[in-house]
């Protein structure tokens, strides 16, 4: 007789429903807190670039263009990594609109000292968030997981004011999205 694998239909049940209550909590279904039109939280974080560690500015950054601000929820993990490839590799296009880029998550600096030689290849700065205080100003804390950010994105204009923002843990369309999201509101009087 072979033995089977039961598994008990409560215990499906109750997985289904916390499931379903986690990815409703995340924000897969809603929107971010912030909207177009919002004014951005101004914040000030201990960020690298290259290796090298530096104080980045929201509201100096924004003097000098819009900035695209990103959250990811761990530097190398296997999403974040090919996310920042992305942004990575598009930056010259981000820079014909004057645009700044720069990613945030909870991980330490040496964490993303690393992660900014590597994995964002020199090409953009990434910010350590440790107390969470930038993620939870933007509504980017993961429901599930609050020791993590959600990968949601914003353009900020330079005024301060955001006119884009997307969030799905899906990797692959923060770049596009905010590529044309900055085409779109370079192209308003």
């Amino acid at each position: 007789m072979t033995p089977h694998l039961v598994r008990p239909t409560r215990s499906r049940g109750v997985a289904r429903l916390l499931l379903a209550g986690c990815l409703a909590a995340s924000g897969l279904a809603a929107q971010a807190a912030l909207d177009v039109g919002d004014k951005a939280p101004a914040f000030t974080i201990e960020a690298a670039q290259g290796g090298n560690a530096f104080r980045f500015n929201l509201a100096d950054a924004l003097k000098t263009g819009p900035v695209v601000l990103y959250f990811f929820p761990a530097a190398f993990a296997i999403g974040c990594t090919i996310e920042a490839h992305q942004f990575a590799d598009s930056i010259d296009q981000y820079k014909q609109f004057g645009a700044t880029v720069i990613g945030v998550s909870a991980d330490d600096i040496d964490t993303l000292k690393r992660f900014s030689a590597t994995e964002c290849r020199n090409k953009f700065a990434v910010g350590a968030d440790a107390d969470k205080s930038v993620m939870k100003a933007y509504d980017a804390v993961r429901a599930c997981k609050p020791d993590y950010s959600n990968r949601t994105s914003y353009v900020i204009a330079p005024n301060g004011t955001i006119v884009y923002q997307y969030t799905s843990l899906n990797p692959y369309r923060h770049v596009s999205n905010t590529l044309a999201a900055l085409k779109n509101w370079s192209a308003k009087p």
